[in-house]
């Protein structure tokens, strides 16, 4: 099995992320502040350096205005879309 990394769903996932956060009118350095990181943590998680585990994701995901649930249907969309 070819890591998720490598997968083109994981692209996927680093493009809904960043869409997201962008619709949530916040920058990087923003979410990063709310989320008590560095600013480059929302660098590397956007490019694909730094992974995050579903405790984080879900952290990610009240700073961006919606929750798991919906980021979920959201990315199964993004995917069937593709």
């Amino acid at each position: 099995m070819t890591k998720a990394i490598y997968r083109p769903e994981y692209e996927v996932f680093l493009e809904h992320l960043k869409r997201l956060r962008i619709e949530s009118g916040l920058t990087q350095a923003q979410c990063s502040e709310a989320l008590g990181r560095p600013q480059s943590f929302m660098s590397d998680v956007e490019r694909g350096v730094r992974r995050l585990d579903i405790v984080q994701l879900r952290d990610l995901c009240l700073v961006l205005g919606t929750d798991l649930t919906s980021f979920s249907k959201a990315y199964e969309q993004a995917l069937d879309a593709k």
